[in-house]
């Protein structure tokens, strides 16, 4: 399994250039059982990310480019009359598939957005009364520009919710953007990318995430964490239990990533920020990461 994780890290690493830092990210949402949105400027390599993580997968990747006349039926699929048979056909969506880059999804409007609610969750879509498992494992990506507001829909508190982990690539250093150039010319594309991991052993992953041992000191600071959001004087709403969950799952995936079957406390300290930012609103329009930081300087670490 070591050399599975490995084997996936080098592929994305292949045509993600210098950002080993939000490759794990991803790679914790991934393996955690979460969601992940990617929050950045165009063209820093957001969808780049998603594409090679479903090319490296040996599965289904669909893609969805949101747009305001998106609708729910777009995602979920719908049911079609069929007049030889003379009955309707279930027509499957684009959420039938193992990994679904929801591209620029703040441009979908907010009945579109609501599609993804039941099945980020409950991995399942409701159609016409009917209910449908999505296969698994199930994975959503989900990209955004927080910078242009024009024509866009904010995300909704439930939806936010719904995604384990957020992130930003940032733009890459002086040598990195380099490295990029360099490779252009190599020839190196995402096409190229062979898969190097099935789904099985993705699901074997996460079973195992799900047994990495978490102390009852640590699971008391993560709750002291989010309890905190919920007191502050700063934050109109605070992190829900469900943020609390997200929090151990993400630490556990961390952990098993970097070879442990236990949580240490610099693992909840570096993902504090990725699974509480995006889930909390401030007052007076502070920024969410610079409460967050002193939250975590207030809390005392086991």
């Amino acid at each position: 399994m070591r050399e599975k994780i490995d084997a996936l890290t080098k592929n994305l690493a292949l045509t993600i250039v210098g950002k080993a830092e939000a490759i794990r990210l991803v790679l914790v949402a991934f393996l955690g059982g979460g969601h992940a949105l990617l929050e950045d400027v165009p063209g820093v390599g957001k969808t780049l990310l998603a594409k090679s993580l479903a090319r490296s997968l040996d599965g289904k990747f669909q893609r969805l480019q949101c747009t305001p006349d998106l609708l729910p039926t777009d995602i979920t699929g719908t049911n079609i009359w069929n007049p030889k048979s003379g009955e309707f056909t279930y027509l499957p969506g684009p959420v039938f598939a193992n990994i679904l880059l929801a591209d620029e999804i703040n441009r979908a409007t907010p009945r579109t957005q609501s599609a993804l609610l039941e099945v980020m969750e409950e991995y399942q879509v409701t159609v016409d009364g009917v209910s449908r498992v999505v296969p698994q494992p199930f994975f959503v990506i989900a990209t955004q520009n927080p910078i242009e507001y024009q024509g866009t829909f904010p995300l909704p508190e439930a939806q936010m919710d719904r995604f384990m982990l957020s992130l930003s690539l940032g733009y890459p250093s002086e040598g990195e953007e380099l490295l990029m150039l360099q490779n252009l010319q190599k020839g190196v594309k995402v096409a190229d990318l062979q898969p190097c991991i099935t789904l099985a052993e993705v699901q074997e992953l996460r079973y195992l995430c799900s047994q990495v041992k978490v102390a009852t000191s640590l699971q008391q600071y993560i709750l002291e964490l989010v309890r905190a959001t919920r007191q502050d004087e700063e934050i109109a709403l605070g992190v829900s239990p469900r943020g609390t969950l997200a929090l151990q799952r993400a630490a556990q995936a961390l952990a098993f990533l970097l070879g442990r079957d236990y949580v240490i406390p610099d693992d909840v300290k570096f993902l504090v920020p990725h699974v509480l930012c995006h889930r909390l609103i401030p007052r007076g329009g502070r920024n969410s990461r610079t409460v967050v930081e002193r939250l975590l300087r207030s809390v005392s670490i086991p």
